[in-house]
């Protein structure tokens, strides 16, 4: 899949998708009032489900609001983050591994406001890295040089990785694939996550077909009333 392809809001802004892109990027900021929303996870039931193509457009509607953000590949096992913005797959790990200072890995966009930090290296341990203290540190650092923070986690029902990073973050958006997820799944990913203190803000229902041509995004807050299509 191409750049252009996966970055629609970017490349093809007056699109069905990208305006639904826009309209979720409304309903994220006010999902939450009692509190900011500094590090929002992004993370699937399962693999496919095209979670990380929705954390880029995500986080590229975002930087249009005038937001400085950082999107963070936190999907140590399968990254594509470094594919889709075109960078160097230097990053996360070797942040963690080599004691690299943050700001060092950074990378900055062709889009305004958006840097991206990678992945790095795949490790042999991803679990323990993402829940060690450092990773937290790490996020801290974020926090201070953007306005929000958007990690990309692995799927949630295959791996322990989103869980580990749950209660280090402020909101969490489950991106499940239309008729591609079980809805079995889709709950056993509510439960964990929920069981690993984070806080659930919504659910993006991916690759509905809505006209022949376009797919929607459906945005829904933790009580499944639908507020945007």
């Amino acid at each position: 899949m191409t750049q252009k392809r996966q970055l629609i809001v970017h490349e093809d802004a007056k699109s069905p998708i990208a305006e639904a892109y826009r309209t979720m990027r409304t309903n994220i900021q006010f999902a939450k009032v009692d509190s900011d929303l500094r590090v929002i996870m992004f993370t699937s039931a399962g693999p496919g489900e095209g979670k990380s193509t929705t954390t880029a457009n995500t986080a590229v509607a975002m930087a249009q609001s005038g937001k400085k953000v950082i999107i963070v590949d936190c999907d140590l096992r399968k990254p594509v983050q470094h594919k889709i913005f075109g960078k160097k797959n230097r990053g996360v790990t070797n942040i963690l591994v080599e004691e690299r200072p943050v700001a060092d890995l950074i990378q900055d966009t062709d889009i305004d406001n958006l840097q991206v930090l990678t992945s790095g290296p795949i490790p042999p341990n991803p679990s323990e890295l993402l829940g060690s203290a450092r990773m937290r540190e790490i996020i801290d650092s974020l926090k201070e040089l953007a306005d929000i923070v958007i990690i990309d986690a692995p799927p949630t029902v295959a791996v322990t990785d989103a869980c580990v990073l749950a209660s280090s973050v402020d909101g969490i958006l489950l991106v499940l694939g239309a008729g591609e997820v079980r809805p079995e799944m889709a709950q056993k990913a509510k439960e964990l996550l929920t069981k690993a203190n984070g806080h659930i803000l919504g659910v993006i229902l991916n690759r509905v077909e809505i006209e022949e041509e376009h797919a929607y995004y459906y945005y829904y807050y933790g009580n499944e009333k639908k507020i945007a299509k």
